[in-house]
């Protein structure tokens, strides 16, 4: 698995960050997954190897503009590029309106189907590029979640011992199972192929996570994720200025949920813009303050910055 930042800063953009973007994508495939498109998401794409014509899928985290921004001209730019495959926006349902009217109230045709799936109804996992996901509500102003990705088509074979001690005897329906498809027996009942499926590693799992100023949200997804992207938004000593609803996570809170979680891999991103500076104002007083309750691998994402998450479930960063 691997994943791109295409944008960190949080509200507005900096010099030196953009605003939010995530690219994912397992590394044998060629499609991906888009998951929030702030402003400018499509030329910071320019610098990268995804393709608009390889998206896979898009999930937005909610609805404020440094997250959604950017999603009508890159939908624009794939048109004009010759997309023709559909393409599905999982998302707040606003986007259902707010899409569709921009695009015709600037005279904007698409030349392929868009397809707006409401998180809000989302009741089990999606697929996408070879990804399951999951969606995981958060707390923030406006309703906003997680998208959690894990790994969906690895290498298996079938455990033949398994079928054997269920009397489901070799034939065609063993080709069905090894396809992970679901079948009925001639006896009635119903299985997963999958449940028979011996898997040459564990499926590897990232959480991304949007706005959110309650990390604990996300303990039971967290439980079996290999690494969390979430946001750090500021520091302790700023969260605690702002009030006892801030709406976003420091540093430390975050970091201490990493710890009581044991997450072996946490990426902190979307920091405010007032941590551009030296000294008070760098972002390593947000290293700083995390690294005192984290210990795990502890990652500051930055624009343009490539991660690989191999077998093993290490992490590991490429450019």
């Amino acid at each position: 698995m691997e994943f791109t930042f295409l944008g960190t800063s949080a509200g507005t953009p900096t010099k030196a960050r953009n605003v939010t973007a995530l690219a994912l994508r397992l590394k044998r495939s060629k499609q991906w997954c888009l998951i929030d498109c702030g402003e400018g998401t499509q030329h910071q794409l320019l610098h990268t190897p995804y393709s608009l014509a390889q998206l896979g899928a898009v999930f937005i985290t909610h609805v404020h503009g440094d997250h959604c921004f950017g999603l009508v001209g890159l939908l624009a730019s794939a048109s004009m590029a010759g997309r023709t495959e559909p393409l599905t926006i999982y998302g707040p349902a606003e986007l259902s309106q707010f899409i569709p009217l921009t695009l015709k109230l600037t005279d904007t045709y698409l030349s392929y189907p868009v397809t707006f799936i409401d998180v809000a109804q989302l009741d089990q996992p999606v697929f996408a590029a070879g990804f399951k996901v999951s969606a995981w509500p958060l707390n923030h102003r406006v309703p906003c979640y997680a998208w959690q990705f894990v790994e969906h088509d690895i290498a298996h074979q079938l455990d033949t011992d398994k079928l054997i001690a269920a009397g489901i005897e070799r034939g065609p329906v063993w080709g069905q199972m090894q396809r992970g498809e679901q079948v009925t027996l001639a006896d009635g009942r119903a299985l997963n192929g999958r449940d028979f499926w011996q898997l040459a590693q564990q499926p590897r799992s990232i959480i991304v996570a949007g706005d959110n100023d309650t990390p604990e949200c996300l303990a039971e997804p967290a439980a079996t994720a290999n690494v969390l992207i979430h946001e750090a938004t500021y520091s302790q000593a700023i969260s605690d200025k702002i009030g006892p609803a801030p709406m976003h996570t420091s540093a430390a809170k975050l970091a201490k949920f990493a710890h009581q979680a044991k997450l072996d891999n946490l990426v902190m991103t979307h920091f405010s813009a007032r941590f551009g500076g030296k000294g008070v104002s760098s972002i390593s007083i947000l290293e700083q303050e995390a690294k005192r309750f984290y210990h795990g691998q502890l990652w500051l994402a930055q624009d343009l910055a490539h991660y690989q998450l191999n077998s093993a479930g290490q992490l590991s960063r490429s450019s």
